[in-house]
């Protein structure tokens, strides 16, 4: 009985040490808040400030996700953003909202982007465009606009952001001057192709071909996916698009497919939700969005189609919360197709590297 006793007191004991030990700390990181606050900022800045991630890669063919999700909020996932890297040229296919932001988390440099290319124009495509205008622009002084590539109807797209940022460029040079903000290096520049016929080259350049190829998302013409070449790796951007032959004929051999895809069963879960509860403008546009975008089992048959070793899904709807979710997306996607598919998510780049048939994968935010 006694050693139960003492045990017990020791136990005690022992339990106030913790609590008082417990207490210590946290009343000192609320007293010493400032100076611990302060001296992670610092270390914030010195693993950050500078960095350039593009720097370490090797030579080959590199596609970014700066953003997989869509126009349903998702606090994970900025909107339709693609970036391809071959060589020392970089390009950014679409540009979402919040797609800027991911490619500075990155460490993506973005006064480096040799131009966007928009595959329609669709709001959640573009509304990213005037943040990295500005990017573009100021970080490293640019005297040129920033080249932005598209099918029929970019002038406009273009010229729209331009007037609206019209304004903010005079204040960005008045206040910096012209050695910070050149007055001719704000806004954007419309680089128009035309498609003749079902695809066309839209760059030849150092080493890389990009082929511009019509997709179908109807009623939204034009709609266009794009296909990378560069020291034999390829890769194909599907854009937003149902079913595509096309796709499969123009991308026949390209190794890693990145193409949008939409779960049309969680979809209509979503609509029959929104019905019940009256919502009926959003109901409608939940059973509208079904017929022209793919769902992961008709991605999986395209890039079974075209031969391709990877297939990586982005633009994904509705939002996933987490990736516990992702085998309910997938439902019977990996039975179509025989090589690895992988369910984007922002942040990641995959590489081809150049004299390698190898795809490697890392996480860069």
């Amino acid at each position: 009985m006694h050693i139960l006793i003492c045990g017990g007191v020791m136990f005690k004991k022992l339990m106030l040490f913790f609590v008082a030990l417990l207490f210590v700390s946290v009343a000192g990181i609320y007293v010493f808040q400032k100076q611990i606050g302060g001296a992670l900022f610092e270390r914030a800045l010195e693993s950050r400030i500078g960095i350039d991630n593009l720097a370490g890669l090797e030579d080959g063919l590199h596609v970014g996700l700066c953003g997989t999700g869509s126009p349903l909020p998702n606090p994970d996932r900025a909107g339709p953003c693609n970036i391809v890297i071959a060589g020392e040229q970089i390009y950014v296919v679409d540009i979402g909202e919040g797609g800027s932001r991911n490619l500075n988390l990155m460490a993506i440099p973005t006064n480096k982007i040799n131009g966007v290319l928009l595959t329609h124009f669709h709001s959640d495509h573009i509304d990213g465009m005037g943040p990295l205008m500005l990017n573009h622009w100021v970080t490293q002084a640019s005297k040129a606009p920033l080249p932005v590539y598209g099918p029929e109807g970019v002038d406009a797209i273009v010229d729209g952001f331009n007037a609206a940022y019209a304004t903010d460029n005079t204040y960005r040079t008045a206040h910096h001057g012209e050695k910070i903000a050149p007055s001719t290096g704000g806004g954007a520049e419309a680089r128009p192709f035309e498609m003749t016929g079902n695809q066309t080259v839209v760059l030849e350049k150092g080493g890389l071909k990009i082929t511009a190829f019509t997709v179908d998302h109807d009623p939204v013409a034009p709609a266009i996916g794009y296909r990378f070449d560069y020291k034999d790796r390829s890769a194909c951007i599907s854009g937003d698009t149902a079913k595509s032959s096309n796709l499969e004929r123009v991308c026949k051999g390209a190794e890693l497919l990145i193409h949008e895809a939409l779960a049309s069963h969680m979809v209509k879960q979503m609509t029959a939700a929104l019905e019940e509860r009256k919502l009926t403008n959003a109901a409608i546009i939940t059973k509208d969005i079904l017929d022209y975008h793919a769902t992961p089992a008709e991605a999986a048959e395209s890039a079974q189609a075209a031969g391709a070793k990877q297939l990586v899904l982005s633009h994904l709807v509705p939002p996933l919360p987490s990736s516990y979710f992702y085998p309910a997306f997938l439902a019977d996607a990996p039975d179509k197709f025989d090589g690895e598919i992988t369910v984007g998510e922002d942040g990641m780049l995959f590489s081809l590297p150049a004299n390698s048939t190898a795809i490697e994968q890392m996480q860069l935010k």
